[in-house]
């Protein structure tokens, strides 16, 4: 079992990723702006720990930072000197309030090559779940959505790929990191389809993977 922290686990999609990662035996600690926000919610999932998040960022085999993207930079500056050799798991999704729906990825092409600049080049980092439902992980039922990884470690991205059978999720190498691009643009997508066909938290699942882990 890896030792995760789970940055920003307070929010949404931080406690639901954090409830799955604690169910499957991991040794999880809630990282928050503040360590008494983190304490309440690793009570309530019974996770190993809390701290404000750059000292839960320290001495994890795994960082997942899931942090909205106008926090993305500041938070990412905060945990760059804590994490060492982890896996940095970025889950950040360039929406622009008010049009969710629409497309507008930043200049530089993604959120994913926004964290890389903050971190540097020595930082082993990857970014996935950017489709599963926030609602739906931060449950115990069965979710129909294959979550794509992306980065240009591939150690690192089987890692995370592998990570997530035990999360009741089915994990999909995607390539590169500059592929997350795809991934961080299909969101608006998908809250365009929760809305227009009234759905309650679409997803995606690829099919005719013959070599592909099997769907959990």
């Amino acid at each position: 079992m890896a030792s995760i922290a789970v940055i920003g686990g307070t929010g949404a999609l931080g406690k639901g990723i954090a409830r799955r990662l604690v169910k499957a035996g991991h040794e999880v600690t809630i990282g928050s702006r503040s360590a008494e926000k983190a304490q309440g919610t690793a009570e309530e999932l019974g996770a190993a720990g809390y701290a404000a998040n750059a000292d839960a960022a320290g001495g994890k085999d795994i960082v997942i930072v899931t942090v909205p993207h106008a926090s993305q930079g500041d938070t990412l500056v905060q945990i760059k000197d804590k994490v060492g050799n982890a896996i940095v798991v970025d889950t950040t999704v360039p929406l622009v309030p008010p049009k969710v729906m629409r497309v507008q990825l930043p200049a530089e092409g993604s959120a994913a090559l926004q964290a890389q600049a903050h971190l540097g080049p020595d930082v082993r980092l990857v970014t996935a779940f950017h489709n599963v439902s926030a609602h739906h992980l931060d449950s115990d039922h069965a979710i129909e959505c294959d979550v794509l990884v992306f980065s240009d470690d591939i150690e690192a991205r089987k890692t995370i790929v592998d990570l997530c059978p035990g999360m009741g999720l089915r994990g999909l190498a995607g390539g590169a990191l500059a592929n997350s691009a795809a991934a961080e643009a299909l969101t608006s997508i998908l809250i365009y389809m929760n809305k227009t066909y009234k759905a309650d938290g679409a997803g995606i699942r690829f099919t005719n993977l013959t070599d592909a882990p099997a769907i959990p």
